[in-house]
């Protein structure tokens, strides 16, 4: 099995350019939305650590929110005890799909949380800036202090290009984004 992981800036289109693939694809992001939404246990640890704002299941990004903004070291504090179950998600994932010739891997913090085998391919999704801003404002619960604070957790995006083995420059158009995944998919096939 080839993992292919992709990696950029929040915003950058990785979610995007991940169909364009036509395999499986892990979405790390949704596997965070699905534990906020159905896992208990998950629930309960945060609720004993942040009382005062995690009071009901399901969790609610306002709650999420609300915690990261009183403290700047709660994201940590969140991230350790939410991303153990997403790495349970991703196993449970690359089991699932092991048969499979390829996998898309759209896990925002790959590098940082040393995610990647050595036979990883790493693709860079590169965008612009004022793109990307543009079309982070647009999602739902947008939080500029919680956005600079993601930011933060993040390898410089020119450390990020440097460790991968192919750039896709993302400007938002399926065409083009279809083109470069292709030629990509040729050279690695």
């Amino acid at each position: 099995m080839i993992r292919i992981a992709l990696v950029g800036g929040i915003g950058s289109g990785k979610t995007f350019i991940s169909k364009l693939f036509g395999y499986p694809v892990f979405n790390a992001d949704d596997s965070v939305i699905k534990i906020y939404s159905k896992n208990k246990k998950i629930f309960y640890k945060l609720k004993k650590k942040f009382p005062k704002f995690f009071l009901n299941f399901p969790i609610k990004k306002d709650q999420l929110i609300k915690a990261i903004i009183k403290n700047k070291n709660n994201l940590k504090k969140i991230s350790a005890i939410v991303h153990p179950e997403v790495r349970k998600d991703l196993h449970r994932f690359i089991k699932k799909n092991s048969k499979k010739k390829i996998v898309i891997l759209d896990i925002p913090l790959f590098l940082e949380n040393r995610l990647n085998k050595k036979k990883d391919i790493i693709i860079f999704i590169q965008s612009s800036n004022s793109e990307t801003l543009k079309r982070v404002k647009k999602r739902k619960n947008f939080n500029k202090l919680i956005f600079i604070k993601l930011k933060k957790l993040q390898l410089p995006l020119n450390v990020k290009k440097r460790n991968s083995h192919y750039v896709i420059k993302n400007n938002f158009t399926k065409n083009f984004a279809r083109k470069n995944v292709k030629d990509i998919l040729d050279k690695i096939l």
